[in-house]
């Protein structure tokens, strides 16, 4: 019966069988990967499946070596397969344990292998020793018959008759340890039954993996144009995504404007609220600019009739101004004979 002795989770993969070079996804995402001990078989398993798929049935030989190829990969060759398995861990401390379990249960594999080898090799000399100590034991049981009681007063008849009770003691044991190995044959016959009947079933199943390997390479192939399509449809979300930000960033600032305007509109709001006080002011000054009209009216007919008093003032100081230069010359005028006068009454003065 197996059962499970370590269990852990890794992304599986084989090797393409095409090229021999690049890997192949067996599971879509991280699956559970477990070894399991056949106590019957006394052999180990390392076996995963992923959902009602059987991706690993690889078992362990002495010969296996796992390697790391990374800090998180790591594979190993499994010739009755004739594939090659690759884990990838989430961690460098899972492949690590790993592979410790691995070079673990190989070294179990080589002992038990190394014991059965040892149980043939004895069971092969056993069966040697039985055929030759047979003679003898019939030797022994004619000692027991009537030449036993012919020689029964003798020295050497207790002689042989002690050597005839050992040598039946030890036909005895060798009847023994001869059934214990028949036992121990018949069940390695068992066991190599199973395993050439484990043999055919693998063969078996070769073929159907094959098949498998098929489809999942078809499936591969499909799943690399759905990705290829799912990045396009991914750059187009980016970009959905980029005139998003950018609309929401528009949104934002159309949001400040409009609080903006909202701000404009209180303000305006309160503004009227106080234009029936402005409108009676405005009454008012109306009112007031009207008088100030009128009474500007009546201050431009005073203006015209003192623009024409002055009109007419300087016209009157302009004849004034004629007439006195006129004086002034009539002045000068008499003042140049006055003066003439004086000079000959001078001059009279001065003759007489």
């Amino acid at each position: 019966m197996e059962q499970p002795i370590y269990t852990t989770r890794a992304h599986v993969f084989q090797i393409d069988p095409s090229t021999k070079k690049n890997w192949v996804p067996a599971s879509k995402q991280a699956v559970t990967v477990s070894y399991f001990y056949d106590s019957t078989r006394n052999s180990y398993r390392i076996i995963s499946v992923d959902g009602s798929k059987v991706i690993i049935n690889s078992t362990i030989t002495p010969n296996m070596t796992f390697t790391k190829t990374s800090q998180k990969f790591g594979q190993w060759a499994d010739s009755r397969a004739n594939t090659v398995f690759g884990l990838g861990f989430a961690s460098e401390q899972q492949l690590t344990k790993f592979a410790e379990k691995f070079q673990e249960v190989k070294d179990a594999a080589k002992l038990a292998k190394d014991k059965s080898q040892e149980k043939g090799d004895t069971l092969s000399n056993h069966s040697q020793e039985s055929g030759r100590e047979t003679p003898s034991a019939n030797q022994a049981q004619s000692f027991n018959g009537t030449d036993d009681e012919k020689i029964s007063f003798s020295p050497e008849a207790a002689q042989l008759k002690s050597e005839n009770e050992r040598l039946k003691s030890v036909v005895e044991q060798s009847n023994t340890t001869a059934k214990k190995y028949e036992t121990e044959l018949q069940t390695l016959k068992e066991s190599n039954a199973r395993l050439v009947d484990s043999l055919q079933e693998s063969s078996a199943n070769v073929e159907s993996w094959k098949k498998e390997l098929t489809a999942c390479q078809e499936e591969s192939n499909t799943l690399r144009k759905k990705i290829a399509e799912l990045e396009s449809e991914c750059n187009e979300a980016n970009q959905e995504k980029q005139k998003n930000a950018q609309l929401t960033v528009r949104v934002k600032e159309l949001e400040a404007e409009l609080q903006e305007k909202e701000q404009e509109l209180e303000n305006l709001r309160r503004q009227a609220e106080i234009i029936p006080q402005l409108m009676g002011e405005c009454e008012s000054i109306t009112a007031k600019l009207k008088a100030a009209e009128s009474q500007n009216k009546e201050l431009e007919g005073r203006l015209e009739g003192l623009q024409m008093d002055i009109n007419d003032s300087r016209q009157k100081q302009g004849n004034m101004k004629g007439e006195l230069k006129k004086f002034m010359d009539i002045l000068d005028g008499k003042l140049d004979e006055l003066h003439e006068f004086r000079q000959g009454l001078s001059k009279l003065g001065v003759d007489n």
